[in-house]
C-alpha cells in the first residue's frame, strides 16, 4: 500500500458488511503506556502499575477513541459498552467497565489497547483488495497476541509462504 500509514501493516478486520468495514492495525506502537490511558480516562486500580498491555495505533480514524482487544476466553462480557466477538477467543470492546477491570487486575490477562481504528466506506476495501493493496490471511490468535508486535507483518506473510523481501508496494515480485 502506498499510503505511508498502512505500509507494512497487519490489520485485524473486525466488521465487514455492505455499508463498509472496520478493523485495527496490529503493528503500530504508540509512545503511550497503558497507565497513560488509565490516567486520561480517570481509571485507577491496584494492578494499574503492573498491567502489561501494549497501546497500539489502531488506525487513523478517531485516534482519540479507544478499544480493548482481548482474549475473551473465561472473561465475563462487560455489561456496558459495545463488545464484538472477532473469533472464538478474540473480542474487542469500547467498555470503560472492562478498562476498569483491567486496571484492578480482574480483567483479561491478554489484551491490547487500540487508539483509533481503520475504516473503509461501502465497497472501498473490496476495491483495494482487487487492486492488490491488501493480502488477506486467516485469523490467527498467535499473530494477534503471541507474535512480537514488530514481527507481525512478516509473520502474517509467512503463513502464506510469502517472503516479505519479495513484496514491493504490497505486490509480490515474481522470480
Amino acid at each position: 500500500m502506498r499510503c505511508p500509514f498502512f505500509n507494512h501493516t497487519l490489520v485485524l478486520l473486525i466488521d465487514h458488511g455492505d455499508e463498509g468495514s472496520f478493523g485495527f492495525v496490529l503493528n503500530r506502537m504508540t509512545d503511550l503506556a497503558i497507565e497513560d490511558v488509565f490516567n486520561e480516562v480517570g481509571v485507577s486500580g491496584d494492578a494499574s502499575s503492573t498491567v502489561r498491555a501494549p497501546v497500539l495505533l489502531g488506525g487513523p480514524v478517531s485516534p482519540e477513541s479507544g478499544w480493548i482487544l482481548y482474549d475473551a476466553e473465561g472473561v465475563p462480557q462487560p455489561s456496558s459498552g459495545r463488545t464484538i466477538a472477532v473469533g472464538e477467543r478474540i473480542a474487542c470492546s469500547a467498555s470503560v467497565e472492562l478498562l476498569e477491570r483491567i486496571a484492578r487486575g480482574d480483567g483479561p490477562d491478554t489484551c491490547a489497547m487500540m487508539l483509533g481504528y481503520s475504516g473503509w466506506g461501502e465497497g472501498q476495501l473490496e476495491s483495494e483488495m482487487k487492486q492488490g493493496s491488501w493480502i488477506p490471511v486467516d485469523l490467527d490468535y498467535g499473530l494477534v497476541f503471541d507474535t512480537p508486535i514488530e514481527n507481525r507483518w512478516e509473520a502474517a506473510l509467512a503463513t502464506l509462504g510469502i517472503d516479505p523481501a519479495r513484496v514491493i508496494d504490497n505486490q509480490i515480485a515474481s522470480a
